[in-house]
Order: C-alpha cells, then sequence, then structure tokens
C-alpha cells in the first residue's frame, strides 16, 4: 500500500480541469479540505484509493471530483457510488447535481423506501452515474433492471457502516457482477477487522490517505460523559436542553426507544421530530428538513437512519445511549464539529453501559473526560418526578402496542432473511453481541 501525497494548497494545484474548478467556485468551496487534497490527485491518475476520514471532512467531494472528471465524454452507466442509507444515497446526488451541474452529469439514485418504478426509468437512461444502497441494488440487478457491467469506478462510502450494518453478503453480490478491471475508492471513518479484510481483497494497491488516524474524533467536539442511571436519562436531557438553545442530534439504540424518547421531549414542550428505519422515506426527510431549517430543534434518531445526516449547524449530539460498536461514537459526534465549526458531545452512560465507554475509550486511545450530572438542578428534578409519575400511572395502553405493521402473511423482510429470524425477533444475541469483548470492570466503582 503505498503512502499518501502531500497536501496541496488549493484546487488549482490538484489537477482538475477548468470546467471542475468553475464547478468548485460555484459550489462555493475556496480551498480544499485535507482529505480532497490528499485523495483527489491519486484518485485522478486512475490508482485505486483507501480514505480514512471521519464525517464532515469533505470527503463526498473529494471521490465525487475525480469521478466526475473521469467520467467526461462518455456515454452509459460508468460510475457505482453504494452507501449505507438512503440518507446519506439522496445527500450524494445532492452533490453530484451541485458538482456536476456544468457538465450536464446526471446520477440515478436506487434506495429502499420508495416505489421502484421510477428508479427502473432512471436506470434505462443509463445516466452516467449510479448512488445505491447495497439491498435495493440487489433488487434490481436480480429482476435485471440494473447491469453493472460497463462500471469503470467503484466507490464505497462509509464502508465500515455497510459492514457494521450487516451488507456483507449484499456487498458480495454486487461486487461479483462488477468488471475486474475497474478503479475502486473506498472511504471509511475507521479501518480495521472487515473493513481492512474487505479492502485488502477488492482494491489493487490502494493509495491509502489519512487525514486523522483512525478511531480519531473531531479535535472541535467538546466531549463529556455523564454517570446517571438509565431511569435518569430523561431528566439529564432535559436539563441540558434547558441550559441551551442549541439544535441537538439525540441517538439511541432501537426504533422504540426513540419513539419513546421523543415523546417525552413532546410532553416537555420540545419541538423535535424523530427518523428510525419504521418511518417511511416522506417522513425521514422531512424530518431532516424541518431540523436543517430550524423548524425543530431536536432531532431523535437510531443509528442505521442517521448516516447522511447533512446539517451544517448541529451544535449538541447526545448519546442518550452508548452504541454497542465503538466506531459508530465517532460517526456520531462526527455529526457536530463539522468542517470549522465547533460544537460539544454528550454521552449518557449507564452503569452496565460503562464497558461500552471503555471501548470507545481504547478506539480513540483517549478518556472522555466526565461531566456533572445536576441532580440538584430544577429541571431534573422535575423530570424525575414525572418519569416516576408515570411509571406508577403508565396510563392506557397505546394502539398497536406489540403488534407487528407488517401485513398479516407478508415473508420477512431482507434483514430477517440475511441475519435469521429468531436472532433478531425472539431476543437472541445479534451478530456483533455474539462477538463481544466481555465486559471489563467498571470505570466509576
Amino acid at each position: 500500500m503505498s503512502t499518501e501525497p502531500v497536501s496541496a494548497p488549493d484546487f488549482h494545484t490538484l489537477g482538475l480541469s477548468p470546467a471542475a474548478l468553475r464547478a468548485v467556485s460555484a459550489a462555493g468551496f475556496t480551498s480544499p479540505t485535507p482529505i480532497q487534497s490528499k485523495a483527489i490527485p491519486p484518485a485522478l491518475s486512475g490508482s485505486d484509493v483507501i480514505g480514512c476520514a471521519a464525517t464532515g471532512t469533505g470527503k463526498t467531494a473529494a471521490y465525487l471530483l475525480p469521478v466526475l472528471e473521469r467520467l467526461a465524454g462518455k456515454t452509459g452507466t460508468r460510475a457505482l457510488v453504494l452507501a449505507p442509507t438512503r440518507e446519506l444515497a439522496l445527500q450524494i446526488a445532492q452533490a453530484v447535481d451541485t458538482l456536476g451541474r456544468e457538465a450536464r452529469m446526471r446520477a440515478a439514485v436506487v434506495i429502499g423506501g420508495v416505489a421502484q418504478e421510477g428508479q427502473r426509468q432512471a436506470l434505462r437512461e443509463r445516466r452516467p452515474i449510479l448512488i445505491a444502497t447495497p439491498g435495493r441494488l440487489v433488487d434490481h440487478l436480480e429482476s435485471g433492471t440494473a447491469r453493472l457491467d460497463d462500471i469503470e469506478m467503484l466507490v464505497l462510502d462509509e464502508a465500515d457502516r455497510m459492514l457494521d450494518m450487516g451488507f456483507a453478503p449484499q456487498l458480495r453480490r454486487v461486487m461479483a457482477r462488477l468488471p475486474a478491471k475497474r478503479q475502486s475508492l473506498l472511504f471509511s471513518a475507521t479501518m480495521a477487522g472487515e473493513v481492512a479484510e474487505f479492502a485488502r481483497k477488492h482494491l489493487r494497491s490502494p493509495v491509502r490517505v489519512e487525514v486523522a488516524r483512525s478511531g480519531t474524533a473531531p479535535a472541535r467536539a467538546t466531549q463529556l460523559a455523564y454517570r446517571v442511571g438509565q431511569t435518569e436519562k430523561n431528566a439529564l436531557l432535559e436539563a441540558l436542553l434547558r441550559g441551551s438553545d442549541d439544535s441537538t442530534l439525540v441517538f439511541v439504540r432501537t426504533r422504540r426507544r426513540a419513539d419513546k424518547v421523543a415523546r417525552s421531549l413532546e410532553r416537555a414542550g420540545h419541538k423535535i421530530d424523530r427518523i428510525h428505519s419504521d418511518r417511511s422515506q416522506a417522513q425521514r426527510q422531512r424530518a431532516l428538513e424541518s431540523f436543517r431549517r430550524g423548524q425543530v430543534r431536536v432531532l431523535v434518531a437510531t443509528d442505521i437512519a442517521a448516516r447522511g445526516i447533512d446539517v451544517a449547524d448541529i451544535a449538541h449530539v447526545v448519546n442518550f445511549d452508548l452504541p454497542h460498536v465503538a466506531e459508530d461514537y465517532v460517526h456520531r459526534i462526527g455529526r457536530t464539529a463539522r468542517a470549522s465549526a465547533s460544537g460539544r458531545a454528550s454521552s449518557f452512560v449507564a452503569p452496565d453501559e460503562t464497558p461500552l465507554l471503555q471501548a470507545i475509550e481504547r478506539l480513540m486511545r483517549a478518556r472522555v473526560p466526565e461531566g456533572r450530572v445536576p441532580r440538584d438542578e430544577p429541571a431534573f428534578k422535575e423530570a424525575v418526578e414525572a418519569s416516576e409519575a408515570r411509571q406508577h400511572a403508565p396510563g392506557p395502553r397505546q394502539p398497536g402496542h406489540g403488534v407487528s405493521s407488517r401485513p398479516a402473511g407478508q415473508a420477512p423482510g431482507r434483514h430477517a432473511r440475511t441475519h435469521g429470524r429468531s436472532a433478531v425477533f425472539s431476543g437472541g444475541p445479534s451478530r456483533k453481541s455474539a462477538h463481544r469483548r466481555p465486559a471489563a470492570a467498571t470505570r466509576w466503582s
């Protein structure tokens, strides 16, 4: 694996064409970010590239500019960009619209959660760039509505997350349909385990460019870890929200948890919305737009739905639940302190989550400072009392509680087929938890 090139001071030194430079200027870019200055030259030369960079570092333009340059004057679908979520795929498509406007480059977007007919039409048009999530692309490949015979450039964006989400089987099917002779660009916030193995198998003599050591948190993000009980988390969130007017992105572990936290915040009078995999694509897009425009102050999200959140001014990220995979922590807090901005990341650590925090600290090779829990503040006390009152008088059973939203008789979804229904729906251990490192001694003992 070759070493990375020296950083370039401005876009004119990267080897981009005058048309590309005009597109960059029209997009409002004044100087390249480190990942752009290091990744664009080798990508333009035709080399395979591994880019290790966190969210918010400008990696989308780092691969799109070379793709647009190398596809100039060619016909047919020549580039495939794979992303883990619908939101990220749509964000990439918006970047293609912006950077490819002068060259009249268009992308076909193939994602789940929306009708397939429009996607089939876009595929028939053989647009130069195909942006897809792995699962929906496999659906089109198997039905014959998509072909990858002419692909010259493959981009895997947030490859670590795709593998973490269990897309390895779908990725294998996609890779089997691609021409052996191609250029591959892989971007990831972390580079270890499955990602490193995937790169060794599918990339040829790649140039590795790394703007920060794998597992590095954003330098401008102020991190604090709060030791609380599970029943105190809502109270702490309420106290933090009352303490500032910052736009806040709250990460939770499950869809049900997201709904529960959202209801609690609504009862407290906050303007909120939520995104998770049970929400339709239209609902998720509306929630993102409302958050982006400031119409809602708080967005509650699960990891799966939160990839691709492209909001410039997220001042506060809250880890209501710590992630089971340490690398996800880096992705989460990368949603704040983007580019040159600053921000803060607050993590709620219940006693049983202490080993998860220790895994995060091992990955980052740094301790997360401990924050003071404001148990003596009125907002905290009021929220605890309200929570206790609801526990004693929870109210009537909600309609649809405990009932699957899947129509009766409908076959299990792709995730259940891939991962095994018993493990996913019966409370059995997940693929990751079955191999998780044994819990270490608690940090705060």
